[in-house]
């Protein structure tokens, strides 16, 4: 592992949860959490709903739009439920570094564009104990 560590101000952003009905799962969500919608959009196949959880993060929603995405093959095979957990950091660069160091296999070698504008890179749920983890800079 590098010496130089994981960049500073990495923190849970969001945990993203597969879904057939965004929309009927985020009413649910905001009547159980009391959690408004923060930011909605149609993007890369999919329909994504973040959910405010009042300065500690979100919970983004994903129902594809189209069922062969990602998260629709997900979706086939598990039914849906927490699809994975996001690391905010101020630099996603060092986060891929520090990734690479450690042995973990990147799904993203480089950043690419996500959801709200920001940059995202997936590392493999094979080396992170089954887990899907995403790094977000905002």
């Amino acid at each position: 592992m590098s010496a130089r560590g994981p960049p500073a101000s990495m923190h849970v952003d969001h945990v993203g949860v597969a879904t057939e009905d965004a929309a009927d799962l985020g009413e649910l969500y905001t009547a159980l959490l009391g959690a408004p919608v923060a930011h909605e959009e149609v993007f890369d196949g999919l329909h994504t709903v973040f959910l405010d959880l009042g300065g500690d993060g979100y919970v983004e929603l994903l129902e594809p739009v189209d069922e062969d995405t990602t998260v629709g093959r997900y979706l086939q095979r598990t039914g849906g439920g927490i699809h994975h957990v996001a690391f905010a950091t101020d630099d996603i660069e060092a986060a891929l570094e520090t990734a690479r160091d450690a042995g973990v296999d990147r799904i993203d070698e480089e950043p690419r564009a996500g959801a709200w504008g920001h940059d995202v890179a997936f590392l493999h749920p094979k080396d992170t104990g089954g887990a899907l983890i995403e790094f977000v800079e905002h």
